[in-house]
């Protein structure tokens, strides 16, 4: 079954394709008018990437195909959180390709529980989930660890595709997402897990466009991953972006009531569903930013969304 290249489809239409996983590609980009950001003089434009594909969504469609060709039809076993958007996107292209996938999820103490939405999800598209304790996990990236864990889940010969699907082949398919954007805007936001999806959004932005990521997890150390991510994929730092760490609520799969009554207004002013662990974020991060005076007037500022509600509202 062919793989379609990362920006190989060039319009807005729906495909119409024998190969599950064909793309809408480039993503649609839209005008939102909000006065938030018009008082300011910036003009808010959203890089609708959750259109790509229904079950492939948003950045997880550019990470995940250019690793399921690397794979050659070879089983894939990846790693994530109990509510990994990522773990969901491999197990429905495992079911989508007839590829058998494996998922590793972070807490041993989550075998002995019912599974969530999001896990049961998993299952029910075939992925076989393993659950490992936090320690383990942690050095899951360690050679000796993660061969264990692959001989405990039975999976030795498995490509191993790593948690977000961050490598240098996924950093090397969103360079695509930057290129897309080229002349569309001044400054292009995304939310950030691993860091993979900025390390190649950056790389392929023209030059004098700015790449600002807003990191959904505590910690600040994503910095040195999206510059070890870019070293891998490019040989050295490249493009011109950054982080703000402020906007986590708390770290990953955390959210707060302020939260959620920003991302229920910003529904209803733009009829888009707002996922929250990620694009909610995002977009509160860009209108604290504005009213901070971040953005010049002038400024065309484009917001990446990434991924809509889990369950399907």
């Amino acid at each position: 079954m062919r793989i379609h290249a990362v920006g190989e489809v060039g319009d807005n239409d729906t495909v119409t394709s024998s190969d599950p996983l064909a793309p809408r590609l480039p993503s649609p980009l839209r005008e939102a008018r909000d006065e938030r950001f018009d008082r300011r003089g910036i003009r808010l434009v959203l890089k609708r990437d959750d259109l790509i594909h229904p079950e492939l969504i948003g950045n997880k469609w550019r990470k995940l195909v250019p690793n399921i060709a690397a794979a050659d039809g070879r089983p894939l076993v990846t790693f994530g959180g109990a509510y990994s958007n990522h773990l969901r996107a491999t197990a429905a292209a495992g079911r989508l390709l007839g590829l058998a996938t494996t998922g590793v999820v972070r807490g041993q103490e989550l075998a002995d529980r019912p599974l969530n939405p999001s896990l049961a999800r998993c299952a029910a598209d075939g992925m076989r989930l393993r659950f490992v304790d936090r320690s383990t996990y942690r050095r899951k990236a360690e050679p000796e660890t993660l061969a264990a864990i692959l001989r405990a889940a039975g999976a030795e010969g498995a490509y191993v595709v790593p948690e977000g699907g961050s490598n240098a082949a996924a950093v090397r398919g969103c360079t695509a997402l930057g290129a897309e954007l080229r002349g569309h805007a001044d400054a292009v936001a995304v939310a950030c897990g691993t860091g993979g999806t900025l390390a190649g959004l950056a790389a392929g932005l023209a030059k004098g466009q700015h790449a600002l990521g807003v990191p959904v997890l505590r910690g600040g150390f994503l910095t040195a991953d999206v510059e070890a991510l870019q070293e891998r994929a490019f040989g050295g730092r490249t493009g011109d972006w950054s982080l703000d760490d402020r906007f986590h609520f708390g770290g990953y799969a955390r959210t707060t009531p302020e939260l959620d009554a920003f991302a229920e207004d910003f529904e209803q002013r733009h009829g888009l569903p707002v996922e929250r662990l990620y694009v909610a974020k995002l977009l509160y991060g860009l209108v604290v930013l504005a009213e901070e005076g971040a953005f010049p007037r002038g400024t065309t500022l484009a917001a990446v969304v990434t991924g809509r509600p889990f369950p399907e509202p």
